[in-house]
């Protein structure tokens, strides 16, 4: 088979979900890839793939990839590249495309341009024997020069340590992001997931056409909006009946209504154009599943309550606290005890050992404290091989990981489960108190700021009278 170079150029975000997104989404179309070098934190991956056609599919899913380009020169110097390209253009490479409309994008990754200088590199290009006229809105053509600074912009040399230069073939999938923006949704709730994780989920998770897909923690139904997307047939449950009947209190700016009837995640299915994929949403508690044995997922992805926007509950009693029900309300709403987030995932891998298919994916996310992180204490079942581990930061103390598991064999009496980070109550109490500690010194420095420069401004007056 032969194959034929490319630069798949990334968006500087979420870096470490970028190569488990690309192996997933080229697992899931079944493209082979060959790596020119090793995969790393450069905003680039060099590959061979079998066609532009592959990497085109392969483009189209991706929301970390920005866009894919045919190499046509790949220099350490850009002196060098115009050289290779001299040579490259005398052989014939832009004799397909010379006679086309274009236009020459142009890239630098830690460092910044004027308008005057971007033309300045774009005029570098005028040997290149083009015969079309040039369309900046709507080309047939798009050619990218990228030079690269390095990573850190403090740091950046006065030239660049590498160019590229090459026909874009394909755009990736980041339209999708902005297409199911949160701030344009019908239906959102306190803890919906922002859409570019939503759809990177679904790719992690391997989503295609016709698969079944379940969200045990829906909540507003992001994860179902980003499975259904790729073609995935999307259900879930969750034990919150008013988040599920749009009842909750809005999360909205400026918004006093209460239970709309076109607040849904129905509602949000239909504006996206995939309600045909949508099966349904079931008031359930993940600790009591009520599937038959036979039922059998493609994948689940869940986004469990950490207890800080959401508590982390299920169904109980206390002595203390009867059976009631709300006033005013037909529903009944059984009252609840603490459930540990512990045993949320432990419950969670059970569920999933028995009711997701050979080779499934199961992802979830586990909040940690930076400092605390040990891989020892993340969650293993002896039914799933892990198959990522990708920290988001949340704040300057705070993580969450997402854990990607693919089912490897059928359940038995004897497997194993186990799950050491700490308990939501923990994590809770630990998150307000390093929240309330960092408060504190933000309101100390702006104290002793302002403080300065009082006694700075004492001064000054006082060298003026004088």
């Amino acid at each position: 088979m032969k194959y034929f170079q490319y630069l798949l150029w990334f968006a500087h975000e979420h870096v470490p979900f970028r190569l488990i997104e690309i192996e997933s989404i080229a697992s899931a179309l079944k493209i082979p890839i060959k790596w020119l070098e090793p995969p790393s934190d450069k905003p680039w991956y060099l590959v061979e793939l079998p066609s532009e056609e592959a990497v085109q599919k392969l483009s189209s899913r991706s929301v970390t990839m920005r866009r894919a380009i045919q190499l046509w020169a790949d220099e350490l110097t850009v002196p060098k590249l115009h050289a290779t390209l001299k040579e490259k253009c005398l052989n014939g490479i832009l004799e397909p495309y010379k006679s086309k409309s274009f236009k020459v994008d142009v890239d630098l990754f830690c460092n910044s341009q004027t308008q005057e200088e971007k033309l300045e590199r774009i005029e570098s290009f005028s040997y290149m024997p083009f015969q079309g006229h040039v369309n900046l809105k709507n080309p047939d053509v798009i050619f990218q020069f990228i030079e690269y600074y390095g990573l850190d912009p403090n740091t950046a040399p006065e030239y660049p340590t590498r160019a590229f230069f090459g026909r874009v073939v394909a755009e990736s999938g980041r339209t999708l992001i902005h297409e199911l923006s949160l701030k344009k949704r019908t239906f959102i709730g306190n803890t919906s997931m922002d859409p570019q994780l939503s759809l990177l989920m679904a790719n992690l998770g391997k989503v295609s056409n016709g698969d079944l897909v379940l969200d045990p923690f829906v909540g507003s139904g992001s994860l179902l909006v980003a499975a259904a997307k790729f073609g995935g047939y999307v259900i879930g449950t969750d034990i919150d009946y008013l988040m599920l009947h749009g009842r909750t209190r809005p999360t909205r700016k400026q918004t006093r209504h209460i239970a709309r009837k076109d607040e849904s995640i129905e509602a949000n299915m239909i504006q996206y154009s995939c309600v045909d994929k949508y099966i349904d949403v079931i008031v359930a508690d993940s600790a009591l599943p009520f599937w038959h044995n036979d039922v059998e997922f493609d994948c689940i992805l869940a986004d469990p309550p950490y207890g800080i926007r959401e508590p982390t509950e299920r169904i109980g009693s206390k002595e203390s606290l009867p059976i009631v029900k709300k006033e005013g309300s037909p529903v009944h709403f059984p009252s609840k005890v603490e459930y540990g987030l512990n045993e949320i995932i432990k419950d969670l891998m059970r569920f999933s050992s028995k009711h997701l298919k050979l080779k499934g994916r199961l992802l979830f996310w586990v909040p940690v404290f930076r400092e605390d992180y040990e891989e020892t204490h993340m969650p293993r079942h002896s039914c799933f091989k892990l198959i990522g581990n990708c920290e988001q930061v949340l704040t300057t103390f705070t993580a969450r990981r997402l854990l990607v598991f693919e089912k490897i064999k059928i359940p038995q009496d004897s497997d194993e489960c186990s799950c050491t980070i700490p308990s939501s109550s923990t994590f809770r109490e630990k998150y307000f108190t390093h929240g309330n500690e960092n408060r504190l010194t933000r309101k100390q420095k702006k104290a002793i700021a302002a403080k300065n420069k009082e006694i700075w401004f004492a001064k000054l007056n006082d060298a003026n009278v004088k």
